[in-house]
């Protein structure tokens, strides 16, 4: 046979043994396929639950984790506010101490100011008063050397007629002006002046006078006449007012007769 013949027969062979083993192996893998898919599908369900029960098992953790953590913040929180509130509680405590002591210090503040200020009104009122007794001292020395000159003149030799030697001769004739007015208790002025050889308004002076320096009590009426008063019989007054509590001018005048001795010591003159 020739050699090309032999070749194609050889190839024929060898194609024919390659197509039947290739079939030949395409059963059985597909049956192993078929066995192996279930396997794969019950590994891959028992890695599946497997994997679940890890998710599950660790977000039951989780959360038991977060809720320790949410109770461990509680307490921490409640810590931490229990002490913030005692905190502020001694804050406000100390702010309203601070604030009492500032207010008592203001009151102190102010009443030493007020004492400061009265004391100061009353050094002021009292410089004030001494002022006024002063000036009032000062006029009552000048009033009263005004009447002493008027009564110096009232004696004088121009005016009175006397003479130098009549003068010394009656050095008493103030005391003798005195004595006659109290003995004689209810006396004229112009009938006064007339004795003592003075002008009315003199006599007038003169008492006054007398009555400021506290030498001479009574009172000069409406109808020109000196009513000598003693001093027992002013405290008398004194004591009657004193028992009634509010007495009139109608019981004083009433009074005044029981009370006040009109009688004269001395005869009067007609």
């Amino acid at each position: 046979m020739d050699l090309p013949i032999i070749f194609a027969l050889m190839s024929g062979i060898i194609i024919i043994v390659l197509v039947y083993f290739v079939f030949r192996r395409l059963p059985s893998g597909n049956v192993n396929e078929s066995e192996e898919e279930p396997e794969r599908k019950a590994a891959a369900g028992v890695g599946r639950g497997s994997r679940a029960r890890m998710r599950a098992a660790a977000v039951q953790q989780r959360q038991e984790v977060e809720e320790d953590e949410d109770g461990e913040h509680e307490k921490i929180g409640a810590k931490k506010r229990a002490k913030l509130e005692a905190k502020a509680e001694k804050k406000a405590q100390r702010e309203a101490e601070e604030r009492e002591r500032e207010e008592k210090k203001k009151k102190k503040e102010q009443l030493e100011e007020d004492r400061k200020r009265q004391e100061e009104k009353e050094k002021l009122e009292e410089e004030r008063r001494e002022e006024e007794e002063r000036k009032a001292k000062e006029e009552q020395e000048r009033r009263e050397h005004e009447e002493y000159l008027k009564m110096k003149a009232a004696f004088s030799i121009e005016e009175e007629g006397f003479d130098e030697s009549e003068m010394e001769a009656n050095s008493n004739l103030l005391l003798d002006f005195i004595t006659y007015i109290q003995d004689t208790k209810v006396i004229n002025l112009e009938d006064l002046a007339a004795r003592f050889k003075m002008k009315t308004q003199s006599v007038i002076d003169r008492i006054q006078h007398l009555q400021n320096e506290g030498r001479l009590t009574g009172v000069i009426d409406d109808r020109g006449k000196f009513i000598y008063i003693s001093q027992s019989e002013l405290e008398s007054i004194a004591k009657f007012v004193k028992q009634r509590g509010r007495v009139s001018i109608v019981e004083l005048v009433e009074n005044s007769q029981r009370l006040i001795n009109l009688n004269p010591k001395v005869p009067v003159e007609g």
